[in-house]
């Protein structure tokens, strides 16, 4: 079983700013949606480790907030927080769908 270390990173650098954002500024919403990303990120990163097929919800949930701080950071065009997470899901969706072809091309 080979651990998905980055999907790992990801789940805690998305739970943290979910934290530094309710320090920061008192936002609730960014503790609550930080923590849940960060768990979602973090059982995808797990699935995947036991799993290198089952990508599916580390897909989901790096597509989903690739979208939705891609769109608050066109709007305010901020790096912090919404550029980082933007990026960092733009990084991960390449590196789940990289993994996924990989396996696929070793199936065959």
């Amino acid at each position: 079983m080979e651990i998905d270390w980055i999907g790992f990173s990801y789940a805690l650098l998305v739970s943290t700013g979910g934290v530094v954002g309710y320090v920061k500024a008192g936002s609730v919403t960014s503790l609550v949606a930080g923590l849940l990303f960060g768990l979602l990120a973090a059982v995808g990163a797990y699935l995947t480790s036991r799993n290198p097929k089952n990508v599916w919800l580390s897909l989901g949930t790096a597509g989903s907030l690739a979208v939705m701080m891609g769109q608050r950071f066109l709007s305010s065009w901020k790096f912090m927080p919404a550029g980082l997470v933007t990026l960092a899901s733009g990084l991960m969706l390449v590196k789940i769908i990289r993994g996924a072809l990989k396996s696929r091309q070793h199936k065959s």
